[in-house]
């Protein structure tokens, strides 16, 4: 009796937590998946999936979506129709991926969580919104029996620091990348046209503006530079420039707040109020003034790695490991173009991505959250789909080289471009043909990277999430164009960005975020 009872209850209980989902949340949903020693404390709509001896029952096939960000790749019918084949295997279960393009892929990704669409997984980043995305719902929270029930592999081999990096108000909402990586940039760039007319190393930013001015009087047809496309609220070269340059950390891109590495006391202050700023406005001014990027970069939707690699363009920046990939795809082409990197910050701290800078998150409303955990699981940890995720079909796409690398074939090139980084892990191939320069330049770093105290800090926007709106929006309409050299008069620009920055509510965010970073680094104490 007291077992139906029990069983009765817990019939109410979820008839009445479906009610009141039918009746629409903004907040985040969470799954609880069920224990063997707590099945009252389950919520998921497969909570039926733990079979008595504790093992998951699959016999229900599930068809998974996920969202990625950029080009759907030409040969995506030919990989994931192996992947699905050993999915459907290991769990059955198969994915289809849809595919937000890189020059459109900041508007439309925001509109698919808020319009609620049907998808189980979507690629997720600190750059993309991850913290903003976690304060609206749009993520589902994965609690620690979660992914310890339906993700054993990850949960072992994942450092806790990552989890941590992961948390938004304490709670996680992402399954990051399990393999370290850089993001500081550096500048792509048109060797054979350095050497062309003589010019000096590219080792400082002055050596740089050289070599634009250059391009832009002598070479017609090529941009002397192309920045990334999408939304971004800071110049491309900011990151090179101010960031780096000034061994800054520059929590958001949608906010102008940054602070000293190695300050201690972590005091936040406006970028746009910084001489640092001004002296870098007039910088981007003069190559404005000399044509180093193109009249209509405001309204440009240009790939500018495949405008590079086509010759259109004579530098771009990234991180060393994007820039590292494209030479070695161009020298397997046999690219007529001698291409280099140049790091113009050598002797700067240097940092390394924390674990949101790649990750995958299921959404809110999937309606197969533990069968989307497992295939993250899998994507992570099982070596034959790991490999066909990342590098395509063997004897294709590539080669495998040992157990570590692989060889890019012929038709490489149909599977590349797209974020299925998320998946990187300790299984992660090199690529042998991966230039020894770009290699050397990480070594480099590797010795004298800096991990600075908020390296772990989450700001929790909740309490001023219209003023980082409103802040945005202001940076997009008089920021961009100052920092692209569209304005004429820098002081007057910058008052007036400051100006726009008050009245949106600047000074209430900054309270926030220090009140909260005093808080974090006193509880390090």
């Amino acid at each position: 009796m007291k077992k139906k009872s029990r069983l009765l209850m817990m019939t109410l209980v979820l008839t009445f937590v479906m009610i009141l989902s039918a009746c629409g949340s903004g907040n985040n949903k969470t799954t609880e998946p069920e224990n063997k020693g707590n099945a009252e404390a389950t919520t998921s709509p497969a909570a039926t999936e733990g079979a008595a001896d504790g093992a998951i029952d699959t016999s229900k096939e599930v068809k998974l979506k996920m969202i990625f960000v950029g080009p759907k790749p030409v040969d995506y019918d030919a990989v994931f129709t192996e992947l699905n084949k050993k999915l459907k295997e290991k769990i059955n279960a198969t994915v289809e991926g849809e595919f937000l393009d890189w020059s459109d892929w900041a508007q439309k990704y925001p509109l698919k969580l808020a319009a609620d669409e049907d998808f189980d997984l979507i690629y997720s980043a600190n750059w993309a919104g991850y913290n903003d995305q976690a304060l609206k719902g749009g993520f589902l929270e994965l609690t620690e029996d979660m992914i310890k029930k339906y993700m054993p592999k990850t949960f072992e081999a994942m450092p806790q620091v990552s989890w941590d990096q992961t948390k938004v108000n304490g709670k996680i909402y992402m399954v990051p990348q399990n393999r370290g990586e850089s993001v500081e940039k550096l500048i792509m760039y048109r060797e054979d046209l350095r050497k062309k007319y003589n010019l000096p190393a590219i080792d400082s930013p002055e050596a740089y503006a050289t070599y634009l001015k250059t391009i832009a009087a002598n070479e017609k047809g090529i941009a002397p530079f192309t920045p990334e496309t999408g939304d971004w609220k800071y110049h491309n070269l900011d990151r090179v420039l101010l960031k780096q340059q000034n061994e800054w950390n520059m929590f958001d891109l949608d906010m102008p707040f940054a602070y000293k590495l190695d300050d201690a006391s972590g005091k936040v202050f406006n970028v746009y109020e910084t001489e640092e700023f001004k002296n870098l406005l007039v910088y981007y001014k003069d190559l404005a003034d000399n044509n180093a990027w193109s009249k209509n970069v405001l309204n440009s939707k240009n790939d500018h790695q495949a405008d590079f690699k086509a010759g259109k363009t004579a530098s771009i920046t990234h991180n060393n490991g994007t820039l590292g990939a494209l030479m070695a795809l161009m020298r397997q082409e046999n690219s007529p173009y001698e291409v280099a990197l140049a790091d113009i910050n050598v002797g700067k701290k240097k940092s390394v991505a924390i674990s949101t800078q790649n990750g995958t998150s299921v959404h809110a409303s999937s309606k197969n959250p533990e069968r989307a955990l497992m295939f993250i699981d899998l994507m992570q940890n099982d070596k034959e789909l790991h490999d066909l995720m990342m590098y395509g079909v063997s004897g294709m796409h590539y080669e495998p080289v040992g157990d570590d690398k692989y060889k890019a074939l012929e038709k490489n090139p149909n599977y590349t471009g797209f974020s299925n980084w998320n998946f990187n892990s300790p299984l992660n191939r090199d690529n042998e043909a991966f230039p020894q320069e770009a290699s050397d330049l990480v070594k480099g770093w590797e010795a004298g990277v800096y991990h600075y105290q908020l390296e772990t800090f989450v700001f929790d926007n909740s309490k001023v999430k219209t003023e980082i709106a409103n802040v945005g929006n202001v940076m997009l309409r008089y920021a961009i164009p100052l920092e692209y050299g569209v304005i004429k008069d820098i002081d007057k620009g910058l008052a007036e960005l400051n100006k726009q920055l008050d009245a949106a509510g600047i000074d209430k965010i900054q309270t926030e975020l220090q009140t909260q970073i005093d808080a974090f680094l006193a509880a390090q104490k």
